[in-house]
This record gives C-alpha cells, structure tokens and sequence, in this order.
C-alpha cells in the first residue's frame, strides 16, 4: 500500500527515509551541515532520516535540492510503488567510511511473496522483501486493493515466521520471541493507518518487534531469565553463544547486515546510529564471532566472512520451529479487545473522577466558620491580692460593730505645751 499524493501534488517528492541518509552521505554532507543549510536543528534532520517526521513547505523544497532529488524523483501515485533504492553490485565490496571494505552478502536472504518459509533456501533468514514490486504490485503485503483487515493478514502470514527465527538469534530464547513477534503486530494494528502507508511496514514491524525483544526489563520477568537449551550440533551452538556474548547494539547490526541483507545505511538507521559507527560495530562483531567459529576466522577478505555469516546465520534461523505462532485474526481480535477495555476503564475513570467532584461539591460547607477552642485550665498563675474573702463570723461581728454605739473612753488629743 503506497500512500496517496492527492491534495499534495505541488509539495516536492522525497525518496524514502533511508535513501535520504543514502543520499546526504553519497554528497559527504553530515546532519549538522544539512540542518545548517535548510535552517533546522540536528534533530529535526535525524527525524527526517528516520521517518518519523517529513519535511514540509520551503524546507521541504531546500531539502530536497540540497540532497539532489528536486528532478531526479516523482511523486508517488496509489497505482504505483515507491522506486526502490539503487543497491551497489552484488560482487564488488562497499567501502565503508572507516576505510575498511564491507561487502554485501553474496545471495539475497529477501523471501519471495509467494513462496513458504519452508521452501526458502537453507542460507536465508526469510526475511520479506522491505520494498515493493513495481512488476507485481498486487503481491504487496499491504496492496491498495484489500481492505486493512486483509493487508494486515498478508503482511503478518509474509513475515510473522521470518521475523521469528530473527528475533531467536538475538535473544536466544523463544518464548520472549514469540512474545515479540505478537507485541509487534498488536502495535502495528493499533497504528495500522500508519504502518499501511508506511515505505516499509516490514521493517517497521521489524523494528518493533527487536525492541520489545531486545529491551533489559523483559529479561527481568521469571520466565525469561533463563535462555533456552543451546543447540545439540557444535557449529550452531558456538553461533548462538557468539552472538548472545555481544553487545545487543552489536548483534542486532550483525544480524540486519550479514543476516537480514539490509545495506550499510539501511542497517545504520534502523539502529538509529551513524554509518562509521554501525561499520565500526559490524566489523567489531565479525571479529568477535570469527574467534568462536574457525570457518570464518579462515575467511581474510570481507566478503567471504559476510557469505559465511549470511550461510550460518540463515540455517541457525530456519533450523527453529515457527508453528506456535498464532494467527492473524487472534492477533487482530486481541488488539481491538485490548483497545477496548482500555477505552472503557478511560471513561469509567472519567466518569468516578466527575461524580467524586461532583459529591464533593453538594457536600461541601457553603461557609468556613473557625470552630472554638475547648476552655481550658490555666496553671502557674499567683492567686491576685488584696482582703481576703469574710467568714460568716467575721460578717456577724462588722456587723454588730457598725450597729453599736461607741462608749469607751473619750479619745486622747495631745496638748501643745
């Protein structure tokens, strides 16, 4: 399924995220002096390169000069596919940034649409093609004629098992895989509006599903500490231990360059980092696993070691077992259930939230009065001065001598002499 260019047919065309990134590297341009130019920041530009967001309107034309496809490109249609990113000969190695030559896998590990995976050939991953046919549109995994419910059921059939056996060879475990696998094509058709016009769902799908696996709090759950039982034959088994001893940055570019087939800067952006930086680790892993399995350690060129990994790593994924997958339609009825319950403890929320304010407000007191305070016992004070209270004794005799006339002795007055 492309995506449709009605309403936008004046905005210039963009290839595809990832032969943007081709292109700005081809012209020795880095992401400071692109953001520079079209007026930017860094981040914008890496999110242009990864898809998340596009350009738009002058920047979107400036861009477009900048990386050189203002005339080499057109826009696309809904009856015809995105063009396929040009990929350099099978035969002559890619020079990596860092000086050191990288080549392509010798054969292609891209599954075709209409064969099984059990059909496919002993060196394959089975890995979906990422871009569509323009010869065979209609063997489209998310073709513009099938209703979302039955792209979805393509794309998953197409790639459910591939993706698999891949995610097996960078966790070692299988059901943390199947668990991948199943989170992937949830979220996929939660974000189903986006995913279908999405250049390449498969590598969105892809995506998803190696960060789920790949995240350290999985392996934190009781059922995924432990890895599963190695494989009985001694060259699987020193794989397996080889890749699951990498760092997880430097296994999965391992696993999309020499396993998956994906280029240089396809492998690079999917693992958001930059190109000497993914040829620096691919070429790091290849030593890595070289010293554990003594055919590759005897294969001095590049190319060599890269056909020997693509062999391996393709009869490692297809020797596990994908028929525990469940099918699409449980997929799909098990998204839409979750989304429901969710949407329903929203409202249900929305609905205590609004009725609990609500109370709170009928009950609430209309006036604050500031309530008074108990009496209380004062202690430490001294008693105030002055008479003491009368006894009745002492009320009778004051008044028996305010009553009574005097009859003493006349007062003495003091003569002056």
């Amino acid at each position: 399924m492309t995506q449709s260019t009605t309403g936008t047919a004046a905005a210039q065309p963009l290839p595809s995220p990832k032969e943007r990134r081709r292109l700005r590297e081809a012209k020795s341009l880095s992401e400071e002096q692109v953001a520079a130019a079209v007026g930017v920041t860094r981040a914008t530009v890496r999110s242009w390169e990864t898809g998340r967001t596009s350009p738009r309107g002058r920047k979107r034309e400036a861009y477009a000069r900048l990386i050189g496809t203002a005339d080499a490109t057109s826009a696309s249609t809904p009856t015809s596919a995105p063009p396929a990113p040009p990929q350099p000969p099978v035969d002559s190695p890619v020079e990596s940034p860092t000086g050191a030559p990288v080549a392509p896998p010798t054969e292609s590990l891209a599954e075709p649409p209409t064969e099984s995976l059990a059909e496919t050939p002993a060196g394959s991953c089975g890995e979906a093609p990422a871009e569509p046919s323009a010869e065979a549109p209609t063997s489209s995994p998310t073709s513009s004629t099938a209703s979302p419910a039955e792209a979805f059921d393509a794309l998953y059939r197409h790639t459910a098992a591939a993706l698999f056996r891949q995610t097996y060879l960078l966790t070692g475990r299988r059901n943390l895989s199947r668990e991948a696998v199943g989170k992937a094509f949830d979220l996929a058709w939660q974000r189903w509006p986006e995913v279908a016009v999405d250049r390449d769902p498969v590598g969105w799908v892809r995506a998803a599903a190696y960060e789920h696996a790949m995240s350290p709090w999985r392996l934190m759950r009781p059922e995924h500490r432990r890895a599963d039982p190695p494989p009985e034959a001694p060259g699987p088994r020193a794989l397996l231990d080889a890749l699951l001893t990498l760092p997880p940055a430097y296994r999965r570019t391992l696993l999309l360059h020499d396993g998956v087939g994906l280029g240089l800067p396809e492998t690079a952006a999917e693992t958001e980092a930059s190109t000497p930086a993914a040829a620096g680790r691919l070429m790091t892993a290849r030593a890595a696993v070289a010293e554990k399995l003594p055919e590759l350690a005897t294969a001095t060129a590049p190319a060599e070691q890269a056909a020997l990994l693509h062999e391996h790593l393709g009869a490692l994924a297809l020797a596990q077992p994908a028929t525990s997958l469940p099918v699409p339609e449980l997929i799909r009825t098990g998204s839409e259930r979750k989304a429901q319950l969710w949407t329903r403890a929203a409202i249900a929320f929305t609905v205590l939230l609004i009725g609990l304010t609500l109370i709170t407000l009928a009950t609430a007191p209309r006036k604050y009065e500031t309530p008074q305070s108990p009496a209380q016992k004062v202690g430490g004070v001294p008693a105030l001065g002055g008479p003491q209270k009368l006894t009745p004794q002492d009320r009778k005799l004051q008044k028996k001598l305010g009553g009574e006339l005097v009859h003493g002795p006349a007062r003495l007055v003091p003569r002056v002499g």
